[in-house]
């Protein structure tokens, strides 16, 4: 699935840097929106280096920290309004914002729902995390398949981008799940600001 994450802390305004094309030790790039260029791994183009490329991913090293990208994704370094971290997401070709982050540290990728009152994983990504979910409120979820089980927990981090929020309310669900859901208990701690396909967020608390 092809989409595109530009990361918002807070950094200094920086270059931003978008992958068009993966290969063996160099990638294709557009750096702060210009035509797509040719860089090499140890090569540096307006400050952004390109430490090592293969066919899956490309890892550069903007304002001194690594950033690892596979095709099509994108990140930007520069400050959210009022120093507020910010993170603004594109929509992928059906509509749907997808971005990469962490629960309780743990590597994660996310599905932006508004439709879905907490942050919820599958159970396979909750035991990956060390997360006994077992331990939890046993409730019943109504889905397109019905009624299952779920059980609600407390996460102890989320984070996407620049914004970590604590103590995020959770559901972990065994039934199937392609990928967790960014729902309102994390939301709601942002400004949701949508602007054709693209949504900014931005931390409140």
């Amino acid at each position: 699935m092809a989409w595109t994450l530009f990361l918002i802390s807070d950094l200094a305004i920086g270059a931003s840097v978008g992958v068009v094309g993966l290969f063996k030790d160099k990638a294709m790039v557009r750096i702060d929106g210009g035509a797509p260029r040719m860089i090499s791994a140890g090569q540096t183009i307006q400050g952004v280096k390109l430490l090592s490329a293969d066919s899956e991913a490309a890892v550069f090293e903007v304002d001194g920290k690594r950033r690892t990208l596979n095709m099509g994704q994108s990140f930007a370094a520069m400050e959210g309004n009022g120093g507020q971290s910010s993170v603004i997401l594109n929509a992928d070709g059906r509509g749907h914002f997808i971005t990469t982050g962490a629960v309780n540290g743990g590597a994660m990728v996310f599905l932006l729902d508004t439709g879905a009152t907490s942050v919820t994983l599958h159970a396979s990504e909750a035991s990956r995390l060390g997360i006994n979910y077992k331990s939890g409120q046993r409730i019943g979820m109504s889905t397109a398949n019905g009624i299952v089980p779920a059980w609600r927990v407390t996460l102890n981090s989320v984070r996407v981008g620049g914004i970590t929020v604590y103590q995020v309310d959770g559901l972990v669900v065994e039934s199937s799940l392609e990928v967790a859901l960014l729902g309102m208990s994390f939301l709601n701690r942002t400004n949701m600001k949508r602007e054709g396909q693209t949504m900014t967020l931005t931390q409140r608390y």
